[in-house]
């Protein structure tokens, strides 16, 4: 499921989703991770969005990259390739040993629940709970496409909360651009130019990270933002990993 968002308006968060309870203490981020997957065999380049589901309690129908929260099994569900060793050490930077990796491998294991595609290799290996049905398609998690956007956490006030890390990948290195049938959480996919995707009904955040995304393009080197909330006065504000 596509996590939460930390949406900006002029510098400070404006906060999607529902509300903490009055008195409650502030809820301890979880940590997910989603990936834009870019296609560049066009005129323009396009990313891979999903529509959720209408009966979603929360952001019905909006448009999303796939990605969700973490899972224990993720921190052990084999791979065919690693994280590349800059993208590794940034997360280290960050986290825990191995909790890197294993975003990497749950934003992969959600793009195929979600979407129904693979960016993965050939390979053969053992797995169960989630990760059982794509090991079955004889394929391995490929780490080594990953690089990271962004990063954003969930301002206190929202009841539930996300420490996201956006990532993207070249569709090239999915085994295939068809949706396998009857495999798919979200509603509908599609490939989506980023001029026609900020016509999409979207969370503040995923349209931020769309205007990101095509600045990296021409910018590659420019820093990667860290959006988190400050304090009660100056609200979100963005900094760079």
């Amino acid at each position: 499921m596509a996590s939460e968002e930390v949406p900006q308006t002029d510098g400070v968060a404006k906060p999607e989703g529902p509300p903490r309870v009055p008195g409650q203490r502030a809820v301890r981020p979880k940590n997910a991770a989603t990936v834009m997957i870019i296609r560049r065999d066009a005129k323009k380049p396009r990313v891979l969005m999903g529509r959720r589901h209408g009966g979603h309690s929360f952001m019905p129908d909006r448009w999303v990259f796939p990605g969700g929260r973490i899972d224990r099994a993720d921190y052990r569900a084999p791979f065919a390739t690693d994280l590349r060793a800059e993208v590794g050490g940034l997360f280290d930077r960050y986290l825990p040993a191995g909790r890197g990796r294993a975003l990497a491998l749950a934003a992969v294991r959600e793009t195929w629940e979600e979407a129904g595609l693979l960016l993965a290799k050939p390979g053969d290996a053992r797995a169960n709970g989630p990760w059982k049905d794509f090991v079955a398609q004889g394929v391995l998690a490929d780490l080594d496409a990953m690089d990271v956007i962004a990063r954003a956490i969930t301002p206190p006030a929202v009841g539930k909360r996300f420490d996201t890390w956006f990532l993207s990948a070249d569709a090239e290195r999915l085994t295939s651009l068809e949706r396998q049938a009857d495999c798919g959480e979200l509603e509908e996919i599609d490939w989506v130019d980023f001029d026609d995707a900020m016509s999409l009904p979207l969370p503040t955040v995923t349209r931020m990270m769309i205007k990101e995304a095509a600045l990296r393009m021409t910018e590659p080197g420019r820093p990667k933002p860290f959006l988190r909330y400050k304090d009660r006065v100056s609200g979100m504000r963005p900094t760079h990993l």
